[in-house]
């Protein structure tokens, strides 16, 4: 995962000024805290918000290289598709960008050998990591605090955090209505446990910070087992296939009309 790391930091450099050019500022800066650890997060509250009525919940997973503990880092991809006044106005949800410690993961996954040949190993049945266990923790009080539709609750994200998606997914089967992992993967073994939510996974072909065929054995997993997956593949795209998905223009569409 270092490698990933620091070939994501390099795209942390290069969309540092477009982040700080857009007016962030309606994602609410709060921190989530636990047992003596703590969370960054940042919270989209719909237009026009009303504390008694009830929104569906859409929770995104940032990459390695947007880790750290700024509660800036996890918007530089995708927090600007949902502040977009069409979106604001067709889809009325609470979104939340949580950000994950520097020396962390949303998912235990090793690897093994080095750049260009590297392999990642996923795991089945792995315990969770001090920051699963701090989003888990998120979930449960962002349900507490907020009215939020049970049946409407949804997770993506990307590289390591579609890595995230599969594991939360795994380890709360029944929370979720739509997951939408970008290039990610996880241990196809896991299949099973994600039969409740609708999937559309996201990757590049050209991809060789997380080859492809990480996203394509979860799919054929799934769809082996009758899961509800959609599978889209970009030809000639590399790791920065999330440009791809957000570009998507059924993307939300798909995501909010799923129900649990």
């Amino acid at each position: 995962m270092k490698l990933l790391a620091s070939l994501s930091m390099g795209l942390l450099f290069l969309f540092s000024t477009n982040m700080m050019a857009q007016d962030l500022s309606a994602y609410q800066k709060k921190v989530f805290e636990k047992d003596g650890q703590t969370m960054p997060y940042r919270i989209l509250l719909p237009k026009d918000y009303d504390s008694s009525q009830t929104y569906p919940l859409l929770l995104f997973l940032h990459g390695s290289g947007e880790r750290g503990n700024n509660n800036e880092s996890q918007l530089i991809h995708g927090s600007s598709l949902f502040l977009k006044d069409e979106v604001r106005e067709n889809f009325k949800a609470i979104v939340v960008f949580p950000q994950c410690a520097a020396n962390s993961s949303w998912a235990k996954v090793d690897s093994e050998g080095s750049y260009p040949n590297r392999t990642f190993v996923f795991h089945e049945k792995a315990e969770p990591t001090p920051d699963m266990v701090l989003l888990e923790g998120l979930l449960k009080q962002l349900k507490k605090t907020h009215k939020i539709d049970k049946n409407r609750i949804y997770v993506g994200g990307l590289s390591m955090g579609g890595m995230g998606t599969f594991e939360l997914v795994r380890r709360n089967p029944k929370m979720f209505a739509a997951a939408f992992p970008i290039c990610g993967g996880a241990n196809p073994g896991i299949s099973k446990k994600l039969r409740k939510p609708d999937w559309w996974v996201f990757h590049g072909d050209s991809d060789n910070v997380v080859p492809e065929k990480y996203s394509a054995n979860m799919v054929e997993a799934m769809k082996n087992i009758n899961i509800d997956v959609k599978y889209s593949v970009y030809p000639g795209v590399g790791h920065n296939s999330w440009d791809n998905a957000f570009a998507e223009p059924e993307l939300l569409s798909w995501v909010f009309s799923k129900s649990r």
